[in-house]
């Protein structure tokens, strides 16, 4: 029996092992041909370890294009949009978990709808609504819808505030507190691995948002780092050694905030119920 479960976890792990190198690939290929110069990048067989090493691809791509104020941009909208679904998710799921008023329930279940619609469907409204409140080429349009409507942040912040023990709640009301301040003093400290799993869900997702930007954004010198980057690809030809140069780049404060908060990330969705 025990050489049979051996077996399985064997056979699991290396599973596991072949999937994570399956998505690892793309990362390394991206790294070292943005070590490569372009008659490297596309030379058959493939040329794996860049001959001669060109580091000379990191500057000249934050010189071609405005990086650092791409940066900013994104930098700053990506707080913003993070800082914000935090409190609104989290007012939201405090609402819907432990707050009995007529029809919460079945208005929580038409806002787990909003989930089921694809975003192609919304675009063109929401863009002929930033277009009304003239909103079109500023970075409102990006942090407006991104910070307020975060379905899932909700869910998944209702289901841990779900799972506290209510007694804390009348001990609280006991000593002479409202909602907001149960809400400040005894959910937030308590749904503190779901937030924490919640803002680095949120990052990646503004950080890397591709689509919004090219609808909302005209402006070069407002763009985020994503649709920066498309700008190295030409209508009859693309600078793929700076591109790819610049995406590793960008890709940096993606790692440093997983490395960093990894931990969270994998308490705050185990505590929540949700697993993969």
């Amino acid at each position: 029996m025990e050489i049979r479960q051996n077996s399985r976890d064997f056979l699991r792990h290396v599973l596991l092992a072949v999937g994570s190198l399956m998505m690892f690939f793309p990362f390394l290929w991206t790294v070292l041909s943005s070590l490569k110069d372009i008659s490297q990048i596309f030379v058959v067989p493939p040329q794996w370890i860049p001959d001669p090493f060109v580091w000379s691809n990191y500057p000249a791509s934050l010189e071609a294009m405005p990086f650092v104020q791409a940066y900013m941009n994104s930098f700053y909208i990506t707080v913003i949009i993070v800082t914000a679904t935090l409190i609104s998710a989290s007012m939201a799921a405090y609402a819907f978990a432990k707050i009995r008023f007529p029809g919460s329930n079945v208005l929580f279940i038409l806002f787990l709808a909003t989930m089921m619609v694809p975003k192609q469907v919304t675009m063109i409204p929401l863009y002929l609504v930033m277009d009304r409140i003239g909103w079109l080429d500023t970075h409102w349009s990006l942090i407006v819808p991104g910070a307020l409507f975060n379905a899932f942040a909700v869910f998944l912040l209702r289901q841990f505030v779900m799972g506290i023990p209510r007694d804390l709640e009348e001990a609280a009301v006991m000593d002479g507190a409202g909602y907001i301040r149960i809400y400040w003093s005894v959910i937030l400290p308590l749904v503190r691995p779901a937030l924490a799993a919640i803002g680095i869900f949120t990052f990646l997702g503004a950080w890397n948002s591709f689509l919004d930007p090219l609808i909302y954004l005209n402006t070069p010198e407002k763009f985020t780092v994503p649709l920066l980057l498309n700008n190295f690809k030409g209508l009859y030809t693309a600078d793929w050694s700076l591109m790819m140069a610049g995406t590793t780049i960008s890709v940096v404060p993606v790692l440093i905030v997983y490395m960093i908060a990894q931990k969270q990330i994998i308490e705050g969705i185990t505590l929540t119920g949700i697993k993969g």
